[in-house]
C-alpha cells in the first residue's frame, strides 16, 4: 500500500484499455475517476497511457509494445509509480512489475489505500485491514521473489516452509482474527440498531463524491465530516432528525464506486447492514456530473447486489447550482439534440414524469429547494409512520389544520 507521506508527491501514469466491452468514452471516462482516486491517495498524475485490444493480455494486462512504450516513459522521466484501472491477476503484477521495475497498482489497491488513509473508527480501521489481507493473501508471491526456499542440511532440517507460507499462515490466521473482531463489531451495531427502537430510518445512499454528507449537515444541523474528495466518508453516522412533527433517524453511508472491490463489498458488510435495514432510501445524484446516469445505474446495482433494490426511494438530485449544458446556435441547423443540450427543467421534467420514483432537484450547499425537499421527505416518512403508528394517524390532519 502507497503510504500516506511518501505519496505527497509521487509521480504516477495511469494506464487503461479499450475493448469491445468498453469503448473510448468509457476508458476516458474510468481514467478520468482514476486520475481523481490518484489525487485523493496524494499521487500526482502526470500521463496516460491508453491500448485499443480486444481482451487483456492474460500474461502482462497490455501488449509488449505499449509496455516498452510505457517503460521507456517511465525511465526518462523519473516515475515511482504505474496504476492500472483495472484489477491485476497475481501473475499479471508480477510479470508487469519485472517489466517496468516500478511500483505498480491497480484500481483496486488504490481504493484500499484511500480507505486505509480515511478509516477512522475502530470498526472502520478492521474492515479496511480485512479487505487489504484479503487482497494481499493471493499476490503474495511477489513480495518474496528475492527469497529462495529455506536451505537443507545439516543443522537445516527445520518445518521445511519457504518464507511465503510461513506469511501466508500469518494472514490467514490474522484475517480468522479480523473476522472474529467485526462480528462483535456486527453484534454490537446491531444493538446499537436494535435501541434505536421503531423510528422510522431513511438512509442516504448514493455514488461516492455527490455531496451525501453536505446533506446530511444542513437536515441534521450536525457537523458531518464533509469534503470534495473521493470517500470522505467511511464512517456511518447516524442522526435524529424531526420535520414538523415527525422524528425519525438519517444514516449517511460510504459512496458507491464503479467497479468497487469484492473485498470491500464483503468486509464493509456492517456498514452496508445500515442500508439494509432502512425504511426508506435516498438516492443522492450529482447532476452536475456529465456520466450521473451511469452513476444511478452503478448504485442501482450494488443496491441490487445487497438485495435493496425494491425498498422506497426518492431520488435527490443535487449540485444543480453546478449544472451546466451545452447549447445550440439558433442558426445552427446541423447540430442534433441531445442529452447533453438539457436543461434542467428537461431533467426534471424527465424524472419528476417517472411514476416509479418520487424525484426532487436541490443544491444542499447552496441551500436551493431545501424546504420542498424536508416536503417530500416527510411525505415519505409519514407513509411509513402511518403502517407503523396507525392509531397516530388522526394527528397529522389536526396538525395541518393548525398550520
Amino acid at each position: 500500500m502507497i503510504d500516506a507521506k511518501e505519496a505527497i508527491s509521487e509521480k504516477a501514469v495511469l494506464i487503461g484499455i479499450i475493448t469491445q466491452l468498453q469503448d473510448e468514452e468509457k476508458s476516458d471516462e474510468y481514467l478520468d475517476e482514476l486520475e481523481f482516486l490518484t489525487e485523493t491517495a496524494g499521487g500526482v498524475p502526470v500521463k496516460r497511457f491508453v491500448q485499443k485490444m480486444e481482451r487483456p493480455n492474460p500474461k502482462t494486462f497490455l501488449g509488449t509494445g505499449k509496455l516498452d512504450e510505457v517503460k521507456a516513459y517511465i525511465d526518462s522521466h523519473n516515475i515511482g509509480t504505474a496504476i492500472f484501472d483495472d484489477e491485476l491477476s497475481p501473475a499479471q503484477l508480477r510479470n508487469i512489475e519485472k517489466i517496468l521495475d516500478c511500483k505498480i497498482l491497480d484500481r483496486t489497491n488504490l481504493i484500499l489505500d484511500i480507505f486505509a488513509q480515511r478509516a477512522q473508527t475502530s470498526s472502520a480501521k478492521t474492515q479496511v485491514e480485512l479487505a487489504q489481507h484479503q487482497y494481499l493473501l493471493p499476490r503474495l508471491t511477489r513480495l518474496w521473489t528475492h527469497l529462495d526456499k529455506q536451505k537443507g542440511g545439516i543443522g537445516m532440517r527445520g518445518p521445511g516452509e519457504t518464507e511465503i507460507e510461513t506469511d501466508r499462515r500469518i494472514i490467514n490466521d490474522r484475517i480468522v482474527l479480523l473476522k472474529k473482531k467485526l462480528k462483535t463489531i456486527d453484534k454490537q451495531m446491531a444493538v446499537q440498531r436494535k435501541n434505536r427502537g421503531k423510528m422510522v430510518r431513511v438512509a442516504l445512499v448514493g455514488y461516492t463524491n455527490v455531496g451525501k454528507s453536505t446533506l446530511m449537515n444542513v437536515i441534521s444541523k450536525s457537523d458531518v465530516f464533509a469534503e470534495n474528495k473521493l470517500f470522505a466518508t467511511l464512517d456511518t453516522t447516524v442522526r435524529k432528525v424531526v420535520i414538523k412533527n415527525i422524528p425519525f433517524l438519517m444514516t449517511d453511508t460510504v459512496g458507491f464506486i464503479r467497479k468497487l472491490p469484492t473485498q470491500l463489498v464483503e468486509s464493509f458488510k456492517s456498514t452496508l447492514d445500515e442500508v439494509r435495514e432502512a425504511d426508506l432510501l435516498l438516492h443522492v445524484v450529482d447532476i452536475s456530473h456529465p456520466n450521473f446516469e451511469d452513476h444511478i445505474a452503478s448504485v442501482n446495482t450494488i443496491l441490487d447486489d445487497i438485495k435493496c433494490a425494491d425498498k422506497p426511494t426518492l431520488m435527490v438530485f443535487n449540485k444543480i447550482d453546478a449544472y451546466q449544458h451545452e447549447t445550440i446556435d439558433e442558426d445552427d441547423l446541423v447540430t442534433e439534440r441531445t442529452k447533453e443540450h438539457y436543461t434542467l427543467e428537461d431533467w426534471e421534467k424527465t424524472w419528476m414524469n417517472d411514476k416509479e420514483e418520487e424525484s426532487i432537484f436541490i443544491s444542499a450547499l447552496n441551500k436551493e429547494n431545501l424546504e420542498d425537499f424536508k416536503e417530500k421527505t416527510y411525505e415519505e416518512v409519514k407513509k411509513i409512520h402511518i403502517q407503523r403508528f396507525p392509531y397516530n394517524d388522526f394527528l397529522y390532519y389536526e396538525y395541518k389544520e393548525e398550520e
